[in-house]
């Protein structure tokens, strides 16, 4: 072969190789990661997150630390909220409740969408680029958790006036104590089932 033909040949190998060469970055990471790792979520992925209590309450702690917190401040923040009291009243097991929950499902989610970044050796967690995304879909108050005590309480109170007013009334018959009873059975039932399916949620 002669020496134009070999040039050539090695010209055209060294073009393939250098067409066929991932394309990365300083850091080490293809352009084609990194861009995924900072694209913006899909709405479905964004609802995902925000569909759950806990993390809403993981968003909303880490936007007004504005700094890295520890798994433990953040599984003890929203332990009290859950459970209507204070940090320095909680116990053991309600902390580790939320602790657990955290550490296995919820952090590593968000961390998975570049929502937070945890680093679960340390047990330190900060807010990561796509959490900005979120932010319109955030209500800066947000509700108070249900307080599903009052609900049973009302349907009780509500079901004690009605018998009550049958009763002045002078119409307590057997099938109007049956009909209170009925209704008050149904209400019950669906407010302990509401009760239970979001309870469920929250530990999605």
């Amino acid at each position: 072969m002669s020496a134009a033909s070999r040039e050539h040949v090695s010209t055209e190998s060294g073009t393939t190789a250098q067409e066929t060469q991932p394309n990365v970055d300083s850091s080490g990471e293809s352009v084609a990661e990194s861009e995924a790792s900072s694209g913006e979520l899909p709405l479905d992925q964004v609802f995902e997150i925000l569909k759950n209590q806990r993390r809403r309450e993981v968003l909303a702690y880490l936007r007004e630390s504005e700094t890295e917190v520890t798994l433990g401040e953040v599984a003890e923040h929203i332990a009290a909220i859950e459970n209507d009291t204070t940090v320095d009243a909680i116990s053991s097991s309600e902390r580790k409740r939320v602790y657990v929950g955290l550490y296995q499902c919820h952090l590593p989610k968000m961390d998975d969408m570049n929502i937070v970044s945890f680093n679960q050796n340390r047990g330190r967690i900060e807010l990561a680029e796509n959490a900005a995304q979120l932010e319109p879909f955030i209500e800066q108050d947000d509700a108070e958790p249900r307080a599903w005590y009052q609900y049973y309480a009302g349907i009780a109170l509500g079901s004690a006036v009605l018998f009550g007013a049958t009763q002045v009334a002078g119409i307590a018959t057997a099938l109007t104590s049956s009909l209170i009873l009925v209704g008050l059975v149904v209400a019950i039932t669906a407010c302990a089932g509401a009760h239970n399916y979001t309870t469920r949620t929250d530990d999605e």
